[in-house]
């Protein structure tokens, strides 16, 4: 009900601006649904990452509830591999982003068990696993990946519940607050707190935007661009971009895009280049998780 609720003030306005929300949204210049989880195996797309070696494919995962696979799929989103991230636990799957191994050896899958809906867990986690060679499986049988390295973490204040995430050009892990119980905050795990007992994310400050309950603004996912120049932050509804700094700064850049309520409950984002998005999205009102593009 309160979702229903949410997406009815979003669409109100909308229609009260079009194209706009109180006039500082931007318009997307092209939206295109590519297609939609259909498997039952994929009832939860929670986080979404492009491969850069396998033409055609991207990564996701469920949110919780499932365990510790991650699923290669084609944009239309056909399941075509289902992998078991060795060691690995899943308790709330957020997101999935894709980057240099730590050793530069290839890429690989740093997927964010970061979910914390009650703020209440004491420790949460990052594995970091090499993108399987081959990407498909047969049918519902798991292969097992190479063993995953978990980097376990606390926050320096308080448990936060986050939805995004991102990977530095120098190996920085970035995270994002969802902003439910106030204001977005940033944090970092730089490489140098890595080795560290325990971890304890570096507090980077607050993003200046406001969560707003009405346009669904609260942030579920995050990517940075192919080249490292712009980071994306997703809400329910919209899309905010940075310019990121060497220094780690990040400027928001333009307002933010205006995605409406055309995905049934939009959750994850990654870049195709520099200028398109892809947007996976959790089933949700009898609808399938959708995938579409975006150019803003």
């Amino acid at each position: 009900m309160a979702r229903a609720l949410m997406q009815t003030a979003a669409a109100l306005a909308l229609w009260a601006a079009p194209g706009t929300v109180e006039g500082q949204e931007r318009v997307p210049t092209g939206f295109e649904r590519l297609g939609a989880f259909r498997s039952s195996m994929v009832r939860e797309s929670s986080g979404v990452a492009m491969s850069r070696r396998h033409a055609g494919i991207i990564w996701t995962h469920n949110d919780s509830g499932d365990g510790p696979y991650i699923y290669a799929a084609t944009l239309d989103g056909t399941i075509v591999g289902r992998h078991l991230v060795t060691g690995a636990r899943a308790q709330d799957w957020e997101d999935v982003a894709l980057a240099p191994c730590p050793d530069q050896l290839g890429d690989c899958l740093f997927i964010a068990d970061t979910g914390d809906n009650s703020e209440s867990r004491r420790s949460s986690s990052v594995y970091i696993v090499p993108e399987p060679d081959n990407v498909q499986t047969a049918g519902r049988s798991p292969r097992a990946t190479s063993p995953a390295r978990q980097l376990q973490f606390s926050y320096p204040d308080r448990p936060h519940d986050v939805e995004a995430m991102w990977i530095d050009p120098d190996g920085t892990v970035e995270l994002v607050t969802k902003g439910l119980t106030g204001s977005i905050l940033r944090f970092r795990l730089p490489h140098r707190t890595w080795e560290r007992v325990p971890i304890v994310a570096e507090a980077a400050g607050m993003l200046a935007i406001a969560p707003q309950r009405a346009l669904g603004r609260w942030i579920t996912g995050g990517a940075i661009s192919p080249g490292g120049a712009r980071v994306a932050l997703r809400t329910y509804t919209e899309v905010f971009f940075f310019a990121a700094g060497e220094s780690g700064t990040l400027l928001q850049d333009g307002p933010p895009c205006w995605l409406g309520t055309r995905e049934p409950q939009g959750e994850a984002v990654d870049f195709i280049d520099g200028q398109t998005l892809v947007l996976t999205s959790e089933a949700a009102f009898g609808q399938e998780g959708s995938i579409h593009t975006v150019r803003c």
